[in-house]
């Protein structure tokens, strides 16, 4: 069976709230972290609304050095990386005497690409460019910055995965210490929200232009949808054998239970329903549970209206009768991309930890495929011991999640 796998950290920094505690504020009373870019407008774009985040100022917290080779969204990772060590219990001297690893969900980075290139073009010399550059716009850019910033020295890359990126790179880690190849990894996803890294989606049409009312545009699942709203930040994730944690005394928050993925194998960028419901199926094979024990799904449903409405038709078939609760915390964040299926995770495992199931906003009226799943309008406040999460990206991957909270008198059990 392996070793169990558990959560022994997390961190965040997403347009809902800088840290974990402002995340669950804001999901609790049910806020939404979008409004309007004007930049976005400037640039050509046909919708203006985003995620809103404030970059946040690592003078102090680190050297110049590094500061230069991190791209915008190094900066969230780096705070949401801090913020999940510092709660697992793991400082400079741990990470110096053990081989931790690091995974991180990134697709992209555009800005500095973008800037480098025109700095090239125009100064006609390529030195002007700056040394950072290119730590910058390498794809590998988070975990090149963060491994080094962190002095890790175990598993060193990136998953690119398109939005199931940060799902993977959990998923990865949670195969890794479950086959004893790694005792800790730190997992997550960030995204970008400059005005550079999303104009090619907003070419396809994609997002919604319900500028009007930023916090009703993301509607997932509801009939009137018109598409997703882009977003970004970090979050980030310390998984960990069980044998480690209880050896440091750490505190558990949740354990990792089942890992599904498939590809569609269809179309680049319309999803169906078949792949969808493999990566379910295989989670819940993964992770040896009833599927009435899952009473909470976080949805990948980005309010794009076809993949919402497969998505919710792979869920139905999957859970047939049991219905469990079913929302997506996009309708707050608006669809945080590469970051998602990491963020997603740390927003399930808060509701989970504080007894509550946070609404679908803007969920009005449902289509004919949503009208088969259990959405709650208002905040449900009850105890949940395990959830599923999706994610779902471009070229048809899938990825899917399960997660247990953790039960303090098993610990007691083993000590005893």
């Amino acid at each position: 069976m392996g070793n169990r796998v558990v959560i022994t950290g997390m961190g965040i920094y997403s347009c809902i709230g800088k840290n974990k505690d402002e995340v669950c504020k804001s999901l609790y009373e049910g806020r939404s972290g979008i409004g309007i870019d004007p930049q976005r407008k400037l640039m050509g774009y046909r919708s203006a609304l985003t995620g809103i985040l404030e970059k946040p100022d690592l003078k102090g917290k680190l050297d110049r050095r590094q500061r230069l080779c991190l791209p915008e969204h190094g900066h969230y990772a780096y705070v949401a990386t801090a913020e999940a060590l510092e709660q697992a219990g793991i400082d400079a001297g741990f990470l110096a005497a053990h081989e931790v690893g690091i995974l991180y969900g990134n697709d992209s980075s555009a800005e500095a690409v973008v800037t480098g290139a025109d700095i090239i073009r125009e100064k006609k010399n390529t030195v002007l460019v700056g040394s950072g550059n290119i730590f910058q716009s390498m794809n590998s850019t988070l975990t090149m910055n963060l491994s080094t910033i962190f002095n890790l020295r175990g598993i060193n890359f990136t998953v690119s995965g398109a939005c199931a990126s940060g799902a993977h790179a959990i998923g990865l880690g949670y195969m890794l210490i479950k086959q004893g190849l790694q005792e800790c990894v730190i997992c997550g996803g960030a995204e970008e929200v400059n005005k550079y890294s999303m104009g090619n989606f907003d070419a396809l049409s994609a997002f919604s232009t319900r500028e009007d009312e930023p916090a009703k545009a993301s509607r997932p699942f509801d009939k009137n949808r018109d598409g997703l709203v882009p977003s970004g930040g970090a979050a980030t994730i310390i998984l960990e054998s069980y044998e480690s944690a209880l050896k440091r005394g750490a505190a558990i928050l949740a354990e990792v239970i089942g890992y599904g993925f498939s590809s569609n194998g269809e179309h680049i960028s319309v999803p169906n329903v078949d792949g969808p419901k493999r990566s379910l199926l295989m989670a819940v094979r993964d992770a040896g549970v009833d599927i009435g024990d899952i009473s909470y799904v976080n949805a990948h449903a980005t309010s794009t209206p076809v993949g919402d409405k497969n998505e919710a038709r792979a869920i139905a078939e999957v859970f047939g009768k049991c219905r469990p609760l079913v929302t997506s915390t996009k309708s707050y964040t608006g669809h945080e991309m590469w970051m998602a299926g990491a963020s997603e995770i740390v927003y399930s495992t808060l509701m989970m930890l504080n007894d509550f199931i946070a609404p679908n906003l803007n969920f009005e009226e449902p289509d004919e495929a949503s009208a088969m799943l259990n959405i709650p309008r208002e905040r449900v406040d009850k105890a949940f011991d395990m959830y599923m999460s999706n994610s779902f990206g471009f070229g048809g991957t899938n990825a899917t999640l399960i997660i247990k909270k953790h039960k303090r008198e098993d610990d007691k059990r083993r000590i005893d």
